[in-house]
């Protein structure tokens, strides 16, 4: 069910267990072929399609679409939230949910840059509320749960999320082809290995001249169809184990 369509004595009178998802994205350059809002696009689609399968056993809060994209500022269009502010602006959403009683806050994700400080803010959380046991704070990356896509579906060339890539032009041929540019004009952009494993810090104009990096050359709406399904059944399937926790346990 969705808190934006709930007037306050419904939100007062739900069940504290129900977990609360939070979306978050971004709006951010993706590239000459795709438009700034992809990641908000792409995540908005994903929990639509978790909505249909969880019904009333899951609220949804609006999405956020500002994100930490500071490595995208070279590049116009982008809007972000610095990775100190964005952490404290997570932090404060789930200080509100905390405060009105709720125990279960997931943040899913729809944004690379969102991945370190949502981390962060999850793990601060709890050692803000270390006393109260019965809180979880979780976050979850949608194609970053476990899915390997590209082995029920070969045709894939990635193996990774890239940015504006096989996969995300894929998707956003899936649901909204008329914003997409000439993706089959976009010479691929190789996402490296700099100094791995150790993290590097970096800005995208580090690794891309044109933004995107990966393979949009090789989208396809039918991809795209099967990146969504696999993404939206695997981030249905944490939230149901959320659903299935007993408040206390360490394991789910």
């Amino acid at each position: 069910m969705d808190l934006a369509n709930l007037n306050w004595p419904a939100v007062a009178s739900l069940s504290r267990d129900l977990p609360v998802v939070v979306p978050i994205a971004a709006l951010e350059q993706h590239g000459h072929h795709l438009p700034v809002f992809t990641d908000s696009m792409l995540l908005g689609e994903v929990i639509r399609r978790v909505k249909a399968d969880l019904n009333d056993r899951v609220l949804f809060t609006p999405l956020i679409w500002i994100g930490n994209s500071d490595h995208h500022l070279d590049f116009k269009g982008t809007l972000s939230a610095p990775p100190r502010t964005y952490l404290d602006l997570l932090a404060g959403v789930a200080d509100n949910l905390v405060h009105h009683g709720f125990r279960r806050i997931v943040f899913i994700n729809g944004h690379g840059g969102n991945d370190v400080p949502g981390r962060q803010v999850v793990f601060e959380l709890r050692q803000k509320y270390r006393q109260r046991s019965d809180l979880l704070f979780l976050i979850g990356t949608y194609w970053s749960l476990g899915a390997k896509p590209w082995e029920t579906l070969p045709s894939l060339h990635q193996r990774e999320m890239g940015h504006a890539c096989e996969w995300e032009t894929s998707m956003i041929l899936r649901i909204a082809p008329q914003l997409v540019g000439d993706y089959a004009a976009a010479a691929p952009v190789e996402p490296g290995n700099a100094f791995g494993p150790a993290a590097r810090g970096w800005t995208t104009g580090d690794r891309s001249q044109p933004g995107h990096i990966g393979w949009p050359n090789l989208a396809s709406a039918e991809k795209g169809e099967h990146l969504f399904r696999t993404f939206a059944a695997d981030v249905t399937a944490l939230l149901e184990r959320v659903v299935r926790w007993d408040g206390k346990s360490w394991e789910a």
